[in-house]
């Protein structure tokens, strides 16, 4: 049997949209400075932790997020399309609370059960949840006993975590209400894929406040 592979998972640093808790999903949305340091901070955690290979989501966001980690380790970054954020529909751009206030009905559907009750026009995200698992198994499989830093999205890493630890996709804003920008959530993946979480959002730094 194989050993079992660490990912370090890790959502992107802030951008304009989250800071205003609006939903960018497949928008490819830029890092503000606050998200650029992050990333930054991210990259003074890596060179002090063992990393042996990146990989991100292809969305901007992602990639330059753990650009200087990469730097900073002397590895080049593997690109994994399926660890793109979930589309959101008529959410894109906007928050949950305008939602609401234009369709209170199906605003709390969702908040219910964000799974059987998406947003309209949005990708399905029991879908969402399968191809990031299975994309995070590939990985795994691709490092066996290795340390690898995954850098993407809160969605469908929060959607991820629920499949590949047995708890229902339904709950994931309940179970895993956010994962911080840059912070470290630690993943064992075994060989036959299943998975047991280590740490959730371990910040990189301490707070300075």
């Amino acid at each position: 049997m194989s050993t079992p592979t660490t990912l370090l998972l890790t959502r992107h640093g802030q951008t304009i949209w989250h800071a205003e808790n609006r939903y960018a999903g497949v928008s490819d949305i830029p890092l503000t400075d606050t998200g650029r340091a992050q990333a930054d901070a991210l990259a003074r955690w890596a060179t002090a932790h063992p990393v042996d290979a990146i990989w991100t989501s292809p969305v901007s966001r992602a990639v330059v997020t753990a650009a200087p980690a990469c730097r900073a380790l002397g590895l080049t970054p593997h690109r994994e399309p399926d660890l793109r954020e979930c589309d959101f529909g008529v959410l894109e751009g906007r928050t949950l609370a305008e939602f609401a206030a234009e369709d209170p009905q199906a605003a709390e559907a969702f908040r219910t059960d964000p799974v059987a009750h998406p947003f309209p026009g949005a990708e399905d995200p029991a879908a969402a949840a399968e191809r990031g698992a299975a994309a995070l198994r590939r990985i795994a499989a691709a490092h066996p006993g290795e340390r690898v830093l995954v850098v993407a999205h809160n969605t469908l890493f929060r959607l991820v975590l629920c499949t590949l630890l047995s708890i229902p996709p339904g709950r994931y804003r309940s179970v895993f209400p956010r994962l911080r920008n840059a912070a470290i959530s630690e993943l064992l993946v075994k060989s036959d894929g299943s998975a047991a979480l280590l740490s959730l959002n371990v910040p990189c730094e301490p707070d300075p406040a």
